[in-house]
């Protein structure tokens, strides 16, 4: 395996969404997610991490060491149970029943073949704790990346469009030959911002999160809408990914300083809302950096 990244980076990421649903709410009927005090919309993190891993797992499919843990339709206690038998380990105790006579190592060892064998848990973390015949205990994992929020730079304006289905449901609608009707949300436009940090300290001390793993993540994130097409999504792009390196493992300056530095304004304030993302400056302090801080556009 690869020694663990040597130096922190904080980072932003620029994205945007033409006549699509870039993240709906399902506590408000799959509308796209919005902050009802200011307008702005919102993405989660548990979305974009999804989008990466799915990347992932499209370009290495399955390949030894870059797994994904948390998938669609796969129980996280199946992938536990191959870490105690890879291991040659028995399963722990049930819940309520002393482990005394259990190996004092055996908590670091599954968690460690975890991390060696699943990208994701390597650089997200993960809760690896599940309850089935026997207690399935593989650890849990703070990882070394973090994503926040992603929040539009302008209000955005969800707008409601009405369409006609052609494909009717049932045999009595068939009969009475009513047309049925359906409903989607877009976003007519947004950009979005979304910021996000790697701990080479977290990926020294738990996950052995590598140069490798960090390289991909970059282009992970670069690509993430690229595999990711559908109807409900419309047109979406990675616009830009902005990296600050520190020249060292805990950093050199708070990370708030260097997002600040990134500075994303309409380029005439015509009235109109933003169409596209030429409409959009984005701008880089780079003299204003703090010493040991270097700064890394990817467009």
């Amino acid at each position: 395996m690869s020694e663990p990244i040597k130096n922190r980076y904080d980072f932003v990421i620029l994205f945007d969404v033409e006549n699509g649903n870039p993240n709906g709410d399902p506590d408000a009927g799959n509308m796209p997610r919005v902050d009802m005090e200011t307008g702005l919309g919102l993405v989660t993190d548990v979305c974009l991490k999804r989008k990466i891993r799915n990347y992932v797992e499209t370009v290495k499919e399955d390949a030894a060491g870059y797994r994904i843990y948390v998938k669609d339709g796969v129980p996280l206690n199946r992938s536990d149970e191959e870490a105690y038998e890879a291991l040659g380990l028995r399963e722990k105790p049930e819940r309520g029943k002393k482990k005394d006579s259990l190996n004092p190592d055996l908590d670091i060892m599954v968690r460690d073949w975890m991390c060696a064998n699943f990208y994701d848990i390597r650089t997200f973390g993960a809760v690896m704790t599940t309850f089935v015949k026997a207690a399935l205990n593989c650890g849990q994992v703070r990882g070394p990346v973090q994503l926040g929020f992603a929040r539009s730079v302008e209000e955005i304006i969800p707008q409601e469009v009405t369409i006609t289905r052609v494909a009717i449901t049932t045999e009595e609608a068939a009969k009475s030959k009513v047309t049925e009707m359906g409903r989607k949300y877009i976003v007519p436009y947004g950009l979005y911002r979304c910021e996000g940090y790697v701990s080479a300290n977290l990926a020294r001390k738990t996950t052995g999160f590598s140069e490798e793993d960090l390289a991909l993540l970059w282009e992970a994130i670069m690509n993430m809408f690229e595999h990711d097409r559908s109807a409900a999504r419309g047109k979406m792009a990675v616009r830009e990914l902005i990296v600050f390196k520190h020249d060292s493992e805990l950093g050199c300056a708070p990370s708030w300083k260097l997002f600040d530095a990134v500075q994303v304004r309409r380029r005439e304030n015509t009235g109109r809302p933003a169409r596209s993302y030429q409409d959009y400056q984005v701008s880089v302090d780079e003299q204003g950096l703090p010493e040991g801080v270097t700064c890394t556009r990817m467009l």
